[in-house]
């Protein structure tokens, strides 16, 4: 297929094939909530509303459909790449629901309908609208990468330049069979280190790269080196114009909180640089800090019959030590605070070695209980009383010992700026499998992208993720 093709394909044919689907769906959608709401037992729940029959409720459901579709739009539900990323989809229509939930009852308090909408109706057409919504997106995911679609949705991208960060790309889309970036290859410099393991395949050298980019039909090109000449920089740029090809930069002066850069001028002189992240605004900070007490509270009184039943237990199986274990934790603006967790271990494991680091299930110093405990995650129901003491939030980076902190902090790039947010009991590095004794680099990596890209949509997908993969395979 040619290149013309292919992008119409991408650009045209694939977003509104998504927009009919995301149409229908969420006309069913509106229309279970209009049944849950005014057709099925579920009817008696609330107030009766006269006259709400489907066939004078259809125009508002009309305008309901137009609203969800604008607010998806809006939140960039048809960009193609989503259709590879479901759970960035999944983001972008929680987003668009919710917009649409406020609005919808807003311009009904103003223009007052009839017959009225019911917030019951609205609260279930939103419940169903994101169910169906999110389950049609997933099957046409499923669809796309089981059949020769994937290829062709696929961009293809070249890196330029073959380095530490290149290497990390390269392995970030080669990792995953359906990205929505194609690795083609690379483009090498003269003093390109041009040896390693799982290299991608070398394309050429820079002086080739017209030709190279027409060859292998790429739709974007990745600098990963910074150390070029003005001139070389205008010339690579210059020959992507020509071949229409997108140019992109992997800028290695900013490796983290790139979301924060923002362009700004001292005088006349532009200065690029990092402002206050939205994570720490004012305004923000409310917004978490009360969801936060409302999920520590609805936490605590949901969570306290299945405690009480683990500490009859841990009292039955080690009756000398204490139900709660407490241990010191570093938490942010790197202030210590007291953890709590139900107590899987003998109760001398932890004074035993303060550098000691638990390992898996087979570990002797764990009770027979602690193994359940900690595969499910039951230990850390405590938790929940110390987001609401304001120590802890429901999301963010795992708190570690003051011991941790300090060999960490010497030993991974970038490590202590986890420390500028509250520790959480939840995570995106903990939702993506990276929990126990796996990679100590890429875990902060992903707690850098959360506080760089944090928005109350993140932290709601966190927790729904949460309860999705809520074993813990990895646990230690």
């Amino acid at each position: 297929m040619s290149r013309t093709a292919t992008n119409s394909l991408r650009e045209t044919a694939v977003p509104l094939t998504l927009l009919a689907g995301d149409t229908l769906v969420t006309f069913a959608g509106l229309t279970l909530g209009w049944w849950l709401r005014y057709a099925s037992p579920l009817r008696r729940i609330g107030i009766d509303v006269p006259g709400a029959t489907f066939d004078r409720y259809l125009p508002l459901l009309l305008v309901g459909v137009a609203l969800l579709l604008g607010a998806f739009a809006q939140f960039g539900l048809y960009d193609v790449r989503l259709v590879l990323r479901r759970y960035q989809s999944l983001n972008a229509i929680l987003k668009g629901a919710a917009f649409w939930l406020v609005a919808y009852l807003g311009v009904s308090l103003v223009l007052k309908f009839d017959p009225p909408i019911s917030r019951l109706f609205a609260v279930e057409a939103f419940a169903c609208v994101v169910g169906l919504l999110y389950l049609w997106r997933t099957l046409a995911y499923l669809a796309v990468a089981r059949s020769s679609l994937l290829a062709r949705l696929r961009r293809r991208a070249v890196l330029l330049g073959w380095n530490t960060e290149s290497r990390a790309l390269a392995a970030e889309i080669s990792h995953d069979a359906t990205h929505p970036l194609a690795l083609v290859g690379i483009v090498v410099f003269p003093t390109d280190d041009k040896t390693g393991e799982n290299e991608p395949r070398q394309l050429g050298a820079v002086a080739d790269l017209e030709s190279i980019l027409k060859r292998e039909s790429a739709d974007l090109l990745i600098a990963t080196r910074l150390d070029l000449p003005r001139d070389e920089v205008r010339r690579i740029v210059e020959t992507c114009e020509r071949a229409y090809v997108e140019w992109k930069i992997v800028p290695g002066a900013f490796d983290i909180f790139l979301s924060g850069l923002r362009l700004q001028t001292i005088g006349r002189v532009p200065v690029l640089g990092v402002e206050e992240l939205a994570i720490n605004r004012l305004l923000s900070r409310g917004i978490k800090r009360g969801l936060d007490i409302i999920g520590a509270l609805v936490g605590l009184v949901f969570s306290s019959p299945i405690v009480l039943v683990l500490a009859v237990l841990i009292k039955r199986e080690s009756p000398g030590g204490p139900i709660l274990f407490r241990q010191t934790r570093i938490g942010s603006s790197h202030r210590p605070f007291t953890l709590y967790k139900l107590r899987s271990m003998a109760p001398d494991a932890d004074v035993t070695d303060a550098a000691q680091q638990s390992t898996a299930s087979a570990d002797p110093r764990l009770l027979r209980l602690g193994a359940f405990l900690r595969r499910w995650n039951l230990d850390e129901l405590p938790q929940f009383w110390n987001v609401l003491r304001g120590d802890m939030s429901l999301v963010g980076p795992r708190p570690e010992r003051p011991y941790h902190v300090d060999q960490l902090a010497d030993a991974i790039p970038h490590y202590l700026p986890r420390h500028l947010v509250k520790p959480g009991m939840t995570g995106w590095a903990q939702v993506n499998g990276l929990r126990g004794r796996s990679d100590l680099n890429a875990r902060v990596q992903h707690d850098i992208y959360y506080i760089g890209n944090w928005s109350i949509w993140l932290d709601v997908q966190i927790v729904l993720l949460t309860f999705v993969r809520w074993r813990n395979t990895g646990a230690y």
